[in-house]
């Protein structure tokens, strides 16, 4: 099972409708959000850990802040509204194309741009959490997390995969903003095929 689906498995059902109730949407449309935002962050930490680097600064960052105990109380994480070091990760996740993101995710999902950000930056941590604990778990060194990420891309439920890919396209580009025609490719139509019958 990829980390992907590992992660939706434990955002269901309760923890997506407190997540909904955060960002003000039905479960529905928050189930479906969190299906898109997993992936794209997934394939932005693929995408960073492949420059030169890359994969060490993240290793870094999971040995000092990311030791995995967030999934241990995630109805917790999210009732408190997530943690202050989700927009530092989209930080260095995106960097200054961020709300080129955001706007992706918002056209996928149906999410304004500013709910976009906020889900993105309350899964961010989740999302370190995860390969923080499956990087312990499997005594991974940074070439190591590099061939994980990889594995992600490869092992992801096919839509999952695509928005992974998606956003390696969206953050190679010029900055024009012009990426309408990657996201509606994959849009609602993907996150129904994924997720859109699970509540």
């Amino acid at each position: 099972m990829s980390l992907v689906e590992v992660l939706m498995q434990q955002l269901g059902g309760g923890t997506a409708s407190q997540i909904g109730r955060q960002l003000g949407v039905d479960e529905s449309q928050a189930s479906k959000a969190i299906a898109g935002a997993l992936p794209m962050l997934l394939g932005g930490l693929a995408r960073n850990a492949q420059q030169s680097g890359g994969a060490d600064a993240l290793l870094g960052a999971l040995d000092r802040d990311h030791d995995g105990s967030v999934l241990d109380d995630l109805a917790g994480y999210v009732s408190a509204g997530g943690s202050g070091h989700g927009d530092g990760i989209l930080g260095h996740v995106f960097g200054g194309n961020r709300q080129t993101v955001e706007s992706g995710l918002g056209q996928m999902t149906g999410l304004d741009q500013g709910k976009a950000g906020q889900l993105l930056a309350m899964l961010a941590p989740v999302v370190m959490g995860a390969l923080g604990k499956q990087r312990r778990q499997e005594g991974l060194d940074a070439r190591g997390l590099g061939s994980l990420l990889r594995r992600e891309q490869e092992q992801a439920p096919a839509e999952a995969g695509q928005a992974m890919g998606m956003v390696g396209k969206l953050l190679d580009r010029d900055g024009d903003g012009s990426f309408t025609d990657d996201v509606a490719s994959l849009g609602a139509g993907m996150l129904g095929k994924m997720f859109g019958g699970r509540r």
